[in-house]
């Protein structure tokens, strides 16, 4: 069966979308449609991918408008003659094709103070209840494909990267400050430099997520709970100011 694909092609200058018709075998995905058009009709085309297995999150592109892994979309999704667009994230500046310049990402990483533990008591090992360690290790499923970062409105349409993270550090920063056993203060980080308040759960993150994570309800909105409670809840401010809690 042959299907129809329109994706887009060019770089950080100029592109435009080219149409594109290849057989199909059953059991295939997007991705490995687009492997087909390289070897039939366009050997220069750009792809990122890795796995081919929905865990290295390299093959993120645009499918139809929605964020997805080319390598975890099925052809028998869509409907018999339906137009299959591909094109890149959106929120990332084009390399080729459909390759784009993540590095961002890395950049907001490296702003993040990392995980502090707190010392042995009499040398002897810590003790973590069980349900404190499956509330991070949600967060540890991270394949950072940046399908979230993607979608969020607040780095694709009001391009505020300057002033919010993005979900996908926003939950690495819960698994940090939602870790009994760490004792790095990040609060005043998380609203002044990390931009908790510029998201306004619009749960597009987590509809987004290949690995089901609940980035808005898990992550995000503790987190946002946290900064009220510190700066804006009047009985921590008045605590703090008489017996100089945390600023």
């Amino acid at each position: 069966m042959e299907r129809n694909f329109i994706i887009w092609r060019g770089n950080s200058k100029k592109g435009e979308f080219k149409n594109y018709t290849v057989k199909l075998e059953p059991g295939m995905v997007v991705l490995d449609a687009i492997h087909r058009i390289q070897v039939e009709h366009a050997n220069d085309l750009a792809v990122r991918w890795n796995c081919k297995a929905g865990k290295c999150g390299s093959c993120g592109v645009e499918i139809n408008g929605r964020p997805k892994l080319a390598c975890m979309t099925r052809m028998n999704e869509f409907t018999p003659d339906e137009v299959i667009t591909v094109q890149p994230l959106k929120t990332f500046p084009v390399i080729k094709d459909l390759v784009t310049d993540v590095s961002w990402n890395y950049e907001q990483n490296k702003m993040i103070p990392p995980f502090k533990p707190r010392e042995k008591k009499n040398g002897k090992d810590h003790v973590m209840y069980r349900r404190d360690v499956e509330r991070i290790q949600e967060f540890r499923k991270c394949i950072e494909c940046y399908l979230c970062q993607d979608v969020c409105h607040v780095l694709r349409d009001q391009d505020k990267k300057e002033k919010f993270v993005g979900p996908r550090f926003m939950i690495r920063l819960a698994s940090l400050e939602m870790h009994p056993l760490d004792r790095e203060d990040r609060i005043p980080k998380i609203k002044n430099e990390f931009g908790s308040g510029m998201c306004n759960i619009t749960r597009c993150c987590t509809d987004v997520c290949p690995e089901h994570i609940q980035i808005t309800d898990n992550g995000i909105i503790p987190l946002k709970e946290r900064v009220v409670d510190r700066f804006y809840d009047p009985v921590m401010w008045v605590f703090n100011k008489l017996f100089g809690g945390r600023s």
